[in-house]
């Protein structure tokens, strides 16, 4: 059985890209904004992924969409650490546990956009990754065990098929007239129903995956050949210097602030 996927059209210049150059690339811009808690690396580094995510295929509301946990995520936590992180310069506002400083108000600041500036890009540049690619680029590129990748994909697959089943049971239920009070109990009851069933399928298809001989030992044959070319190792060039720009202009401007031994 096919399961359909709802990953967009893979229309961007990005979004033609290996599936590994994408993880590599969003592995790239993640850790290095990870050291330092400072506005002008976050700021920067959110002005130079513009570029990238404006290549990377998706329509405006497939972008909104996709990313509008992050565009909550990010002011709440502005919101919070204004109010109850550390406290430093002139204090604005002090009430009961809320502490608001200058250096509170700073530190939100370089918390949101950092979320941003880690999120938009990670986000976006798996939006259009089709899991077959994915586990092709995984044991062809990167090596990884067969048995693990082929495992992972083939879980992915059945991921939609959990929401048929739920859809199923609860009009199951109702028909049978169970389903009219009781909400907690009917959700745990569901619950422990859908996994029995997610249980019984894994083992079904664990099965059948022995008996075509996907975990049998030596060197393993793909249908499609998967290798880098030189657009994505532009890609990683790109998000390679993306930080390290931003760290370089954190650090000429006298803002850099390092997680690890700040006080």
């Amino acid at each position: 059985m096919t399961v359909p996927t709802s990953t967009p059209a893979r229309r961007g210049i990005v979004a033609r890209r290996h599936p590994v150059a994408k993880l590599v690339a969003a592995l790239l811009i993640a850790l290095p904004l990870v050291v330092t808690i400072d506005p002008v690396s976050a700021g920067v580094a959110l002005a130079l992924e513009v570029p990238l995510l404006l290549s990377a295929g998706l329509t405006p509301r497939q972008f909104w969409l996709r990313t509008l946990p992050l565009w909550i995520a990010a002011p709440a936590a502005a919101v919070t650490i204004s109010l109850y992180g550390q406290s430093s310069g002139r204090v604005l506002v002090e009430w009961l546990f809320v502490h608001v400083s200058e250096g509170s108000i700073l530190l939100g600041l370089s918390a949101m956009l950092r979320v941003l500036a880690i999120g938009l890009p990670a986000v976006v540049l798996f939006v259009t990754v089709d899991p077959t690619d994915l586990a092709d680029g995984l044991a062809q590129v990167l090596r990884l065990p067969a048995r693990f990748v082929l495992g992972g994909l083939a879980g992915m697959r059945m991921l939609g098929l959990l929401a048929e089943d739920w859809r199923a049971l609860a009009l199951a239920r109702r028909a049978r007239g169970v389903a009219d009070a009781g909400r907690v109990r009917r959700v745990a009851g569901m619950a422990f129903a859908l996994l029995v069933l997610a249980i019984r399928r894994g083992s079904a298809l664990a099965t059948a995956m022995e008996a075509r001989a996907f975990g049998a030992p030596g060197p393993r044959t793909w249908a499609r050949p998967s290798r880098l070319v030189r657009a994505d190792v532009v890609l990683i060039v790109a998000a390679l210097a993306i930080p390290a720009i931003a760290l370089a202009a954190a650090v000429a401007t006298g803002s850099f602030r390092p997680v690890f031994g700040a006080g």
